[in-house]
């Protein structure tokens, strides 16, 4: 049978990065072995689903091209079908109806405390005769739906974890409930159904499902039906150890897209967590990692969800990008920030091409781009305070260096980095000074800052006018702050 997975998000929030985690190994599951991948969205739950987080969960997945091979299907929409599969049971003996009261549970409840021992249901009503229990039906008393658990233990083979085993007698609360007072699923029977009816051969999803894996299996097997393979990825945690959640910063996939996280980056990075091609690779385009993958990799152990991390692997995908496939991305920030129009971008798009790719190396996001660009798209400049205290600190030595420095780039033939670094080398040895003390106070007077391109990178993206204008402006700064 050709594979077929399933990503199975509930529509109540965001999508975290946990389930971009999973839907991602579930989607290289089938690129590398072949198959089909699934989204069932499990709307069962409806005083908690939205329409808004069923279509946050799409935006995730479609910005991550983690795309799926059929219709979407809804969980709500499978109600007769799930309620058929229990009616089955019920007829079958492997199911039965349990008219107790949530006194008479509580009672229960309180003695198993009493005796030191977990609750477990106590069966009383497993063995109700058939009449009773349809005269009972018949007056209209509410009832649950509860699964016979057989005795004896349970096991799989976990595709991550290897053999697994629960004894049946710790499974939930004895006889778990199936089917509510409401005619509603509980969420295993739910999910064994539309498994099922998915035709679903691997179930793949975190670790905190493996204690649900026993009871999924028990169903399986009393509807007639054959077992998924089952494979429970780790969880994730933060940097403290715990599991990640709001405290550790963003969780939502949507956050980074708008945060300057390139899709391919973010894949890459969810990609190491839970898995490790080997050969200490860990920058891989989307390709690559469907070439290098392997279920047979997947870890056991918990994955650190680490945003520097995150940051680097996006530095290292946004230098392997060509500045035409960036621009779209930057032009948007840019013209977020203020900073310019897209007509004006358009207009001058080589000399924007030629900025992105200066501008790349030093970027861990394309926040960072749009934010280097500042330079270069405004003015007046603003001058960080510790760069001015730190490279004017004489501000007369500084006012005659970037004097100077403006007479020998005036003078400049041709406004290019080699003849412009010709001439300001040439300065500094005549005046018998390190290159370094004329390039740190021009460096200031550029940009504002004390970190930048190369200076004469960034000269010539400035150009010969706004060059000197640039430095015409600091002279006059400094003059007034002397």
């Amino acid at each position: 049978m050709p594979h077929r997975l399933r990503f199975a998000p509930s529509p109540t929030g965001y999508l975290h990065v946990g389930g971009a985690r999973t839907a991602l190994f579930n989607w290289l599951f089938v690129k590398k072995y072949g198959g089909q991948f699934l989204l069932r969205v499990e709307d069962t739950d409806r005083a908690r689903s939205t329409d808004d987080s069923t279509r946050a969960i799409f935006e995730g997945l479609e910005w991550l091209g983690l795309d799926w091979d059929e219709d979407v299907v809804y969980q709500g929409a499978n109600l007769a079908r799930h309620r058929a599969d229990v009616a089955q049971l019920v007829e079958a003996g492997k199911a039965y109806r349990c008219f107790c009261t949530q006194a008479e549970l509580d009672e229960q409840r309180k003695a198993a405390e009493a005796r030191g021992e977990a609750f477990r249901y106590d069966g009383r009503c497993a063995h109700l005769p058939a009449d009773e229990v349809t005269r009972r039906v018949a007056a209209g008393e509410p009832f649950v739906v509860r699964f016979r658990v057989r005795e004896g233990e349970t096991s799989w083979t976990d595709l991550v974890h290897g053999p697994i085993t629960f004894p049946n007698k710790d499974i939930g609360e004895g006889d778990f409930i199936i089917l509510r007072t409401d005619g509603t699923p509980i969420y295993n029977l739910a999910v064994v159904s539309d498994d099922i009816a998915m035709g679903i051969t691997v179930v793949m999803r975190g670790d905190d499902h493996i204690s649900n894996t026993p009871k999924q299996i028990l169903l399986y097997e009393a509807l007639g039906k054959p077992l998924p393979q089952f494979a429970h990825l780790p969880m994730i945690h933060g940097m403290d150890g715990k599991k990640l959640s709001k405290r550790h910063g963003a969780t939502a996939v949507g956050d980074y897209q708008h945060m300057g996280i390139l899709p391919q980056a973010m894949l890459n990075f969810l990609a190491l967590l839970g898995w490790s091609p080997g050969n200490d690779i860990e920058v891989m385009t989307v390709p690559q990692m469907i070439e290098l993958f392997s279920a047979d990799d997947l870890s056991k152990k918990a994955a650190i969800f680490d945003t520097k991390k995150l940051e680097w692997m996006n530095g290292q995908h946004l230098a392997l990008m060509a500045a035409a496939e960036l621009a779209p991305l930057v032009i948007r920030g840019i013209v977020a920030a203020g900073l310019a129009t897209e007509a004006d971008l358009k207009a001058r798009e080589p000399w924007l091409l030629a900025l992105i790719e200066l501008l790349k190396i030093r970027a861990r996001t394309t926040d960072e781009i749009v934010r280097q660009a500042i330079p270069y798209l405004r003015d007046p400049i603003d001058y960080d305070p510790d760069a001015v205290a730190k490279q004017w600190k004489d501000r007369e030595a500084s006012r005659d260096i970037l004097q100077a420095t403006r007479a020998a780039l005036a003078a400049a033939a041709l406004w290019e980095a080699q003849p412009l670094e010709d001439a300001l080398r040439g300065l500094a040895e005549s005046r018998s000074m390190g290159a370094g003390k004329l390039f740190q106070p021009l460096r200031v007077a550029l940009t504002g800052s004390a970190a930048s391109p190369g200076i004469f990178d960034v000269l010539v993206m400035l150009g010969r006018d706004r060059s000197l204008e640039r430095i015409d402006g600091a002279v006059r700064y400094i003059t007034q702050h002397a």
